[in-house]
């Protein structure tokens, strides 16, 4: 979120997910509680090996050792999944020291190993997570079939087991309403567009999660290659977007930027919604040269401390939704006139 990162004024971050499963158990759906268990037992070696400290220092933390706090702010910082802190039997997650990696045990698969690194940097995130899957590889048996691939228990993510993930703000595209028309364009090249959360969640803010759909009949790197290419094309068709809005209407975006960085400046109460929107005003208005004085690594922060369970931990005390909103428009305030 802090650092200078490539595309960084429309890519917010890329994601490499990896969904792996042992051979000799069920999937974790369909697990007794005594066979999740043992998948835990398999994979802690490899959690603490020599091999994966080298690569980071890491934490393990079980599942049952965290309180839904801070479950839910694992879920809002992408380090954690919505179904392993609400569903997971026996789940644990490692994470390292810059919250770059994230190995998730018993969600949905037995193992999920997930890179995040900021702007757009896919082939970085790919190289990291192939290296952390070879140690896995090397110490544990995995569910492979040479035919159909890795074995997962969602038949969507069968053969290479990869999801590739791009996170994009897209302010111009929506405000020059071509949004439906590259989303046409992107499901015919066989990847997804979904909101900031993945698979069933909104795209507030302007901001959308750009995914591989594919994982059998291609190799890992023809899906990274193909995401890469439709990625560049829409950070193009978002630059030319925001051109567009400074040649033809550049005093109705300077008021919009303006009023919003007004709100989110004073206001004394917002909702998770408006913020999303207000934000994403402000930081199209820094990316754009109208605003001078708002760091857009602050804009970055926001997003994750602006969600209920970053600002309840923040608080250091569970909120009401109303206590929320006013927390939330104090923390705005606060972040945006220090920037």
């Amino acid at each position: 979120m802090r650092g200078n990162s490539p595309e960084s004024d429309v890519v917010i971050s890329t994601r490499i997910r990896l969904a792996r499963n042992l051979r000799s158990l069920p999937f974790p759906m369909l697990a007794t509680n005594a066979q999740s268990k043992e998948v835990l037992d398999q994979i802690v070696p490899v959690l603490n090996s020599d091999d994966l400290q080298q690569i980071s220092g890491f934490d393990l933390f079980t599942l049952d050792q965290l309180g839904e706090l801070q479950k839910r702010v694992l879920v809002e910082k992408h380090l954690i999944s919505p179904n392993l802190a609400d569903e997971s039997r026996n789940g644990a997650v490692m994470i390292n020291e810059n919250e770059s990696v994230s190995i998730m045990v018993n969600e949905e698969d037995h193992l999920r190993i997930q890179c995040l690194c900021p702007g757009f940097q896919i082939r970085e995130a790919w190289d990291l997570a192939n290296r952390i899957d070879d140690i896995f590889e090397s110490q544990v048996d995995y569910a492979f079939e040479e035919r159909r691939g890795f074995m997962t228990s969602c038949p969507t993510n069968v053969g290479t087991g990869i999801r590739a993930s791009v996170m994009m703000h897209l302010p111009a595209l929506v405000l020059t309403q071509q949004m439906n028309r590259i989303l046409q364009a992107i499901n015919q090249v066989g990847l997804a567009v979904r909101g900031i959360y993945g698979e069933g969640s909104e795209a507030i803010g302007n901001v959308f999660q750009v995914s591989n759909q594919i994982t059998l009949g291609q190799s890992e790197e023809e899906i990274i290659d193909n995401l890469h290419s439709v990625a560049k094309q829409i950070i193009e068709h978002e630059r030319a977007a925001r051109q567009k809005l400074l040649g033809e209407s550049k005093m109705r975006i300077t008021d919009r930027v303006k009023r919003s960085y007004g709100i989110l400046s004073h206001a004394a109460i917002m909702d998770s919604k408006e913020a999303a929107q207000r934000l994403s005003d402000v930081r199209l208005g820094v990316d754009l040269g109208l605003l001078k004085n708002v760091s857009p690594h602050v804009l970055n922060e926001l997003m994750v401390m602006t969600q209920p369970g970053f600002l309840q931990q923040y608080a250091g005390a569970k909120l009401s939704a109303d206590d929320r909103d006013i927390r939330r428009a104090e923390l705005i305030r606060e972040k945006i006139l220090s920037s």
